[in-house]
């Protein structure tokens, strides 16, 4: 299927971006307008984008249906504040009923049950039970369009963090299984990152890969080996002559078993001769 935005409404697109750009993190976001009023919402479109100084952006888009904006958005205009809370698992649907478009000045806190924890350096309140809480300075606000479905670009400067010590590991990192994080798929799916979501890879950083054009083009063309099999294979730093290698493919189904258990130089070994 090929699509042309142009061509396809601005609700179909959605669905498409939201579907296909996911999971995405959500910014649990309190924020509070210049009469005192609180307002909670949370928004997938979301991330963080430098650390020196912290920065995160996160977008209160304009609604599609009728180019209203949103409480959020208003709010950090007047008052240039905001506490991003991560949602964990355990917070997921008191997040989704904070998300319900209650009129101007009622409080989410209260409508979702939630504990307002008073911030230390923005007038915005924190929520108590989230894992992770980041208070911001709003720096500025970036308008990518007029119309309904158009993102504000809120940019954030992370000055104090609040992070709670049980989801810390013993090396004082944040522990992903402990943090138990959610994030937005498409449509009403959401997905957890716990158990067997969750997995390791290797970053390319001390050595040097010699690439999947270098591998042996009998394992580099192998009908058993994935494109995430040789992708591991690829990044070691040598490998011996091609003749050594063979395309028995009981070899190559033997060493992606090693790959599985990421041993990569006993899956070399495993595919010679």
């Amino acid at each position: 299927m090929i699509i042309d935005p142009k061509e396809v409404t601005v609700g179909k697109m959605h669905s498409y971006l939201l579907g296909a750009i996911a999971p995405r993190p959500i910014a649990f976001a309190s924020t509070i307008d210049k009469e005192g009023n609180v307002n909670l919402s949370p928004f997938s479109f979301f991330n963080c984008f430098g650390a020196n100084p912290p920065i995160i952006i996160f977008s209160p888009a304009r609604r599609g249906r009728d180019n209203t904006t949103k409480h959020t958005y208003e709010n950090v205009l007047e008052v240039p504040e905001v506490v991003i809370n991560i949602v964990n698992y355990d917070l997921v649907q008191q997040m989704s009923l904070a998300s319900t478009e209650y009129k101007k000045g009622v409080n989410e806190f209260i409508k979702a049950g939630l504990t307002p924890v008073a911030s230390s350096k923005v007038k915005p309140p924190r929520v108590g039970e989230a894992p992770v809480a980041f208070e911001c300075k709003v720096l500025q606000v970036i308008p990518t369009g007029l119309d309904g479905g158009a993102g504000n670009l809120v940019i954030c400067e992370v000055i104090l963090a609040h992070i709670k010590d049980e989801i810390l590991d013993t090396e004082g990192k944040i522990d992903p299984f402990k943090l138990d994080a959610v994030a937005r798929m498409g449509g009403d799916w959401y997905c957890r990152a716990n158990g067997e979501a969750l997995f390791t890879v290797l970053k390319p950083l001390e050595k040097i890969g010699i690439g999947i054009d270098q591998i042996p083009e009998v394992i580099r063309k192998s009908t058993v080996l994935t494109g995430n099999d040789l992708g591991m294979l690829a990044n070691v730093e040598s490998c011996n002559n091609q003749a050594e290698y063979s395309n028995d493919l009981a070899k190559h189904r033997a060493a992606q078993l090693l790959l599985k258990d990421k041993k990569i130089g006993e899956a070399w070994e495993a595919l010679k001769e």
